[in-house]
């Protein structure tokens, strides 16, 4: 008997190839690849071998962490000696002796300037009022003031907490005024409100703080055509009131001075975090969430702010480093009684111990604020410190 076969030449009698058999039709030759069953050998193979990948890829994330903290801490501390050096040998080719700024318009003999340049350790060499220096500064010990003749650790302590409170109070509004001013301006780039929030951020970036700061005395303080006076020219307090009306005339010396650092301040927050989020509005990420149908308010707080964040982290602290340094212009021109006016005072004279000694907590504050910055980068992008 004679056997049909269909157009491909097989014969219609035998049956389809189980799945996993590859067959060669015409030839009549069956070729079978099958899968490796579970408890194969093969099986136990792949399986460690994806095991083996997979501890191998949680190993190098446990260990990628450390690495990348103990490098930061070690740039810190780099960092830290480098002000140290700066700060001894900076403020020694200030003009002036110390000694005599001390003794100005006094009666001094020679011995007498002899004794004080040896009380406060100037006849001493070079080298080893740097090794005494960096002795001191590791153990605490800044010194002693040439101008008030007080420990320069006490002095910082004295006048650190008027600095928090004015820099502190400027630095959390202008950093959340321009932020949210920023992302907004950059949504709706090319608009009115966009046009209008960069010029004016612009201008007042280039203002310098200081003459700002006159601007608002000579207006709202001294009073100008119609408008009175409003504001104290200067200082902390009036004096003679406790309590909450205590409370209040701190907060009524304080308008001008923080008005200045944060007009200053948000127009820069508000740059940085405008240009960040439009590189990020061009990803493809936010077309793949609008295409969900997440709402466009949605997408910008959920999606396009947190990756566009990490140049304004870095600013943000920045600025909280700014807290402790104060703002040296802006307290000068208010006569506040923080960080900032003392620095003034000690390089008038020159103060080389309290000038030091201001200059190592101003740029140790701005170290320990950008070493943060590098620990939080990690929890808002996963892909740094790898």
């Amino acid at each position: 008997m004679s056997s049909t076969t269909n157009s491909s030449g097989s014969s219609p009698d035998v049956p389809d190839a189980p799945a996993g058999t590859a067959s060669s039709g015409a030839s009549g030759i069956e070729m079978k690849v099958v899968a490796p069953s579970p408890g194969s050998p093969g099986s136990r193979t792949a399986g460690a071998a994806g095991a083996a990948g997979a501890a191998r890829a949680a190993g190098a994330k446990a260990t990628a962490y450390p690495a990348y903290l103990a490098g930061k801490l070690g740039g810190a501390v780099v960092s830290l000696f480098a002000v140290l050096v700066t700060s001894f040998f900076l403020f020694r080719i200030i003009p002036g002796d110390p000694v005599k700024a001390m003794t100005h318009g006094m009666p001094t003999s020679t011995e007498q300037l002899a004794t004080l340049r040896r009380q406060f350790g100037l006849d001493l060499p070079l080298w080893q009022q740097f090794t005494d220096y960096c002795a001191g500064a590791l153990t605490g010990d800044l010194g002693m003031s040439y101008q008030f003749r007080a420990p320069v650790g006490e002095l910082v302590a004295q006048k650190l907490p008027a600095t928090l409170l004015l820099t502190g109070v400027a630095v959390v509004i202008y950093s959340a005024l321009g932020l949210w001013l920023g992302t907004r301006s950059a949504w709706r780039h090319g608009g009115p409100g966009d046009r209008l929030n960069t010029g004016l951020a612009l201008t007042l970036w280039s203002v310098p703080s200081f003459w700002l700061g006159l601007l608002l005395i000579i207006t709202f303080s001294v009073g100008i055509g119609p408008v009175p006076g409003l504001f104290p020219t200067g200082g902390m307090e009036s004096g003679g009131t406790s309590g909450l009306a205590y409370v209040l005339d701190v907060a009524h010396h304080m308008v001008l001075p923080v008005l200045t650092l944060v007009a200053v301040g948000y127009a820069q927050t508000l740059l940085v975090m405008r240009a960040s989020l439009l590189d990020e509005m061009g990803g493809d990420y936010l077309t793949t969430a609008r295409a969900k149908g997440l709402r466009d308010d949605d997408v910008r707080r959920r999606h396009a702010v947190p990756n566009a964040l990490l140049p304004t982290v870095t600013m943000v602290f920045i600025n909280l480093g700014h807290v402790a340094a104060g703002s040296i212009l802006v307290e000068t021109v208010f006569s506040w009684p923080g960080l900032g006016g003392l620095f003034y005072q000690a390089l008038s004279v020159p103060d080389l111990p309290l000038v030091q000694g201001l200059f190592v907590v101003f740029a140790g504050a701005m170290i320990l604020m950008n070493l943060l910055a590098d620990l939080i980068y990690p929890l808002l992008d996963p892909r740094v410190g790898r």
